[in-house]
């Protein structure tokens, strides 16, 4: 791309990294994947995987180097289970993934998806082994969830997206165990009209912290005459005040282009939902699902994404 229009993110040369011919049992696809580094510099991807009924669980592929010679669990990680949590009768789905210093776990949120629509639920753990599962903590409908990696004024801090007509946008709330939430408030609203991102947007992977404020990359989805087309812009938030847009981004960064992002069981989707950043502190490493079929990777430096923004983005 020319100056005008700069590469944000880097496609890999193998993608996709990971498709259902991978998969160790029978499964429809394999996608939306959260992410993390192990603290021995595994990266671990937990999948969103989709059986041949149509239902979603959740499981793990760990890597060296985050790209290939990936070691998948031989049967899923962590499925529904609708006996003790009803709210997951159809299926889990979509996880993202935050690691907590203060609880040395990992906290993931997922979409718990029950018989009146999808709703945020949460479960932590220290070895993606054993989960302790919290339940739905947003009623429905609700997605695109994840947590901030520490507390913000106190209290645990949420971005989740509940719909309420004619939009959808995105929202803040706070807890002070995990449990009980409140304090909801609005940090993004779905533009009007034409744009890219008119109507309904969405949290795509895990808030970035940064010394400029939380950067975080959203997805927008436009509705076209041949259906949805969901892709990426920026938008940066006040460290302490998390619900304060100090940036949003015009235009869109980062869309379906490749034949594996335009053509699958839902096309012209890039779907991130977890990310790692090399120990440089500037490498990012951007996992998503293409068109709800497989697993691909794009990279990219968050210092060009902040100054991007700098330069380009809108108060």
């Amino acid at each position: 791309m020319n100056n005008q229009h700069p590469e944000l993110f880097r496609r890999h040369k193998l993608n996709p990294i990971l498709t259902v011919a991978h998969w160790p049992y029978p499964a429809n696809s394999v996608f939306n994947p959260g992410a993390t580094l192990l603290p021995d510099g595994t990266t671990l991807l937990l999948c969103r995987v989709e059986d041949r009924r149509g239902h979603s669980h959740l499981c793990v592929a760990r890597s060296a180097n985050g790209v290939d010679g990936w070691q998948i669990d031989p049967q899923p990680t962590l499925l529904a289970d609708p006996e003790h949590f009803p709210e997951e009768v159809w299926g889990i789905e979509d996880p993202r993934i935050t690691y907590l210093p203060e609880l040395s776990k990992y906290g993931i949120v997922y979409t718990a998806y029950s018989r009146v629509g999808p709703g945020v639920a949460l479960a932590l753990t220290e070895d993606f082994d054993h989960f302790e599962r919290y339940g739905m903590i947003m009623a429905p409908e609700d997605k695109d969830a994840a947590l901030f990696p520490h507390r913000i004024g106190g209290e645990w801090a949420l971005i989740h997206r509940p719909v309420s007509a004619p939009g959808a946008h995105m929202w803040m709330s706070y807890s002070p165990d995990l449990r009980h939430w409140g304090s909801h408030k609005l940090m993004l609203e779905a533009r009007r009209g034409g744009w890219w991102d008119a109507n309904k947007i969405g949290l795509a992977p895990p808030p970035i912290e940064t010394p400029q404020g939380w950067l975080v990359i959203y997805h927008g989805v436009r509705q076209t005459s041949s259906g949805c087309l969901y892709r990426l812009g920026l938008a940066l938030f006040d460290l302490h005040t998390p619900e304060r847009c100090l940036k949003r981004s015009d235009e869109w960064i980062f869309g379906p282009e490749q034949p594996y992002e335009r053509s699958g069981d839902v096309d012209d989707v890039v779907f991130p939902c977890g990310y790692t950043v090399a120990p440089d502190g500037d490498t990012i490493h951007l996992y998503y699902g293409a068109a709800d079929t497989s697993i691909a990777l794009a990279s990219g430096s968050v210092r060009q994404l902040l100054r991007w923004l700098d330069e380009r983005g809108s108060r």
